[in-house]
């Protein structure tokens, strides 16, 4: 009996040690696309969609189950697909722009989006990065296609039929079509767009085919003619056809432009030149490895493996490339804030709201390149638009609030990016920082009040007062730091010092909450800290009672010590999930996400608490946080189509694991610290662009062993809370020690705590 129990715990021992994957090789194939994609505007699992495209592409291609206009473009319970789409959407709340379809279809004619829709099945569904493919049942049709930056190519294998066609939805709102059959080849354009008001905006395409056409029409808004090569109308349609033998093969090639047809056929011809359908997947494939190897884990379940990579996928699209290269490789864009055609980078569908926490500071420690051109593209949606955009979609977008622009700029810098003009970024952000703009998400709304009262008042018609309040006040700090650095006059770097601290104008002692405030000094009455929206945006006061980003130690003294500051922290787990969505008039999907995930009024869905846990660290707790650090990585995140807590957003729900998963997170943007969580792997490996790499070693690291017992950096022991960000720039190996036991003396001193402006001071 002895004996048999020995075995069986080696056995178990065993499957437990085979579990871990010890390398990762084809990075890429780890990636599920699917992740996120089983949502609905009820409840988010992400609201994702299979994007195919290569990093940072102007253009990503997806599969469409929605109606056209829908931003649920695809959902994973559906079983039609309409068409492959064009896509440059960054979120289904901000819909799409700049949209069209290509579908294959047989038999009798169907062109409608509901008529030539078609049943599919995920397990006749290949879905990866670079590749898609799909069997379109009703029509006895694979269709595939793998992308470039601005092109892609399509192959459709047809069955045995007298009438196969290829139907391009050029959509609604205004479009045109043209087949020219002499040159196998169909152009058109489209105007159709969502957010803002865009002068001179038409998405130019060109779609060369391989095979000379036996059938060509046009339909307009649901007509059909035969023989009609050319159509402008409010909604244009192009149909070619074809006579094709069993698994006859049809490749077409297409590309697109916001600047003209001629540009769209360089576009053609630079991106895919002579290559092949298996040519342009290999490179594709081949983009993608390279970049997803920049990170390198090794001992993680194959779950884990899988999750990171295809959070990590998701942070390198957006924002995507707005600008093209012309007929003399000089860079050029459509400016979405004049309608012009202009010199330059140009970046669009990213909300600062969302990204300025996570998916920028990743880009400026993984892949600071991409993020220079990003900021020179924010020169020139400055010089073209009179502000920064705080939402681009693809020009400025009437949605969200705070000025995080400013964090955007100013982390980059400090952190490092240099070659662009820095002077006129801080000039945006000086101008951003005292202007209403000509919407109320751009430039700062209730600007007057702010700069005189030192708050935005509850009681003056300006919505989400105390959350403009307090991400102004960040943002005001984040402008502090950038001029400390440029130099600038010390009465102007004072200003906005003293700015950072408005933070403490909405503190409510009676409750230890962030509240609203009349204009009189007295706080809002009646005060329930569990109600959503009203003087906050998308959350309560137990999430933005934290948004003290760049003081936690100025918090922990509102609050009355580390100790009352450590136990608000935990009430936030320990409190039930209630709330109050009277504001909204129904329960939006952030209270659902909140309500469902049995972790009180931990809110991960939604970001503006996906930093909370990380403020142990600066109260002498660090082991709380390595906690719930795990249990939000383990539990929230999983490479499944519900494998989200809430919206994706852009890569900055992604870029949280991502950085938590590798072991600290950028609590403070415009500080050059990473606040230290709990790795999950037991070896990452960072291959940074200026040759140096970052090995983080956790031998021991297990589903147990979730605690951190020490720490040492290059062969020293290291007992701060944090890692600076220019010693891990120049190459650093890091070794954690891992045990099922919290480890209550490390990390407790004051000498160990993150920075915070109060203690800086």
């Amino acid at each position: 009996m002895k004996s048999f129990a020995t075995v069986l715990l080696l056995l178990l021992s065993f499957g437990a040690s085979a579990q871990f994957v010890d390398k990762v090789n084809d990075h890429v194939e780890w990636v599920n696309p699917l992740m996120g994609t089983d949502s609905k505007p009820s409840l988010s699992n992400g609201n994702t969609y299979p994007a195919v495209g290569v990093p940072w592409g102007m253009n990503l291609w997806t599969p469409q189950t929605g109606k056209m206009g829908d931003g649920w473009i695809y959902k994973y319970t559906a079983d039609k697909i309409r068409g492959l789409r064009q896509t440059h959407q960054p979120s289904p709340w901000m819909n799409d722009y700049g949209q069209f379809a290509i579908m294959p279809v047989t038999g009798d004619l169907k062109f409608t989006e509901d008529d030539r829709a078609s049943w599919f099945s995920h397990k006749s569904e290949v879905s990866k990065p670079y590749y898609y493919s799909v069997y379109l049942a009703d029509h006895n049709v694979t269709a595939e296609l793998t992308p470039t930056e601005r092109a892609a190519q399509f192959r459709f294998t047809f069955p045995e039929e007298d009438n196969s066609y290829v139907v391009i939805d050029a959509f609604d709102r205004g479009s045109y079509v043209k087949v020219i059959p002499e040159e196998n080849k169909v152009i058109g354009y489209t105007t159709r767009y969502s957010r803002g008001k865009l002068t001179n905006f038409k998405n130019y395409f060109v779609i060369q085919f391989d095979k000379s056409f036996d059938f060509t029409g046009t339909a307009d808004t649901g007509v059909y003619k035969d023989g009609r090569l050319e159509l402008e109308s409010e909604h244009a349609i192009a149909v070619i056809g074809f006579k094709t033998d069993k698994n006859a093969v049809v490749n077409a090639k297409v590309a697109s432009s916001f600047i003209s047809f001629d540009q769209a056929e360089l576009n053609l011809k630079r991106e895919l030149a002579n290559d092949d359908f298996e040519a342009t997947k290999s490179k594709a494939k081949n983009l993608w490895n390279d970049r997803l190897s920049k990170i390198e884990v090794e001992g993680g379940t194959i779950d884990q493996i899988r999750t990171f990579y295809s959070s990590m996928y998701r942070t390198l699209f957006f924002p995507n490339k707005l600008y093209e290269i012309n007929e003399n490789d000089e860079i050029v864009h459509w400016s979405p804030y004049n309608g012009e055609i202009l010199p330059g980078y140009m970046f669009a569908g990213t909300g600062f709201w969302d990204t300025f926490r996570a998916l920028y500071p990743f880009l400026n420690l993984v892949f600071p390149s991409i993020n220079k051109e990003m900021q020179e593209g924010l020169i020139n949606a400055y010089k073209e638009g009179g502000f920064l955009p705080e939402w681009s979609s693809p020009g400025f977008a009437n949605i969200m609030i705070g000025n995080n622009s400013a964090s955007v700029v100013a982390d980059a810098y400090i952190k490092g990016l240099r070659g662009y003009d820095i002077e006129t970024l801080y000039d945006a952000l000086i101008h951003g920082a005292n202007n209403e703009g000509p919407m109320d998400a751009v430039g700062r709304r209730g600007a007057p009040y702010y700069n005189e009262l030192g708050y935005v008042p509850y009681d003056v018609g300006i919505n989400e007062n105390a959350a403009r309040t307090l991400e102004y006040a960040y943002d005001d700090f984040a402008i502090y730091q950038l001029a400390k650095v440029l130099n600038k006059p010390k009465k102007e770097i004072e200003l906005y010092e003293k700015r950072s601290q408005n933070f403490r104008n909405l503190f409510d002692p009676t409750t230890g909450l962030m509240r609203g405030k009349n204009e009189d000094g007295t706080f809002q009455e009646p005060f329930n800290p569990f109600k959503w929206g009203d003087a906050f945006t998308e959350g309560n006061s137990w999430h933005y009672t934290w948004s003290v980003f760049h003081d936690v130690e100025g918090l922990i003294g509102l609050m009355g010590g580390k100790e009352e500051f450590v136990k608000k922290l935990d009430s936030v787990f320990t409190l039930p999930p209630i709330f109050d969505e009277s504001y909204y008039g129904s329960v939006i999907h952030e209270i659902r996400e909140m309500q469902i995930a049995n972790m009180g009024q931990y809110a991960h869905g939604n970001q503006p608490i996906q930093h909370m846990i990380y403020l142990y660290n600066y109260a002498g707790t660090p082991w709380k946080a390595q906690y719930w650090v795990r249990e939000v990585l383990d539990r929230m995140y999983r490479a499944t189509p519900d494998g989200y807590c809430g919206d994706e957003d852009n890569g900055q729900t992604s870029a949280w694991y991502v950085f938590s998963a590798l072991g600290f997170y950028p609590v403070t943007p415009a500080v050059n610290q990473y606040v230290i969580g709990a790795p999950l792997f037991k070896k990452a490996t960072i291959t940074l662009e200026n040759g140096n790499k970052i090995v983080l070693n956790a031998d021991d690291n297990s589903a147990t062993n979730k605690y951190i017992q020490a720490i040492e950096v290059d062969g020293n022991k290291y007992e701060k809370n944090w890692f600076s960000h220019f010693d891990l720039m120049d190459g650093a190996t890091i070794d954690f020690t891992m045990d099922s036991e919290a480890n209550k003396s490390r990390g407790t001193k004051e000498s160990s705590f993150p920075y915070s402006y109060s203690n800086d001071k």
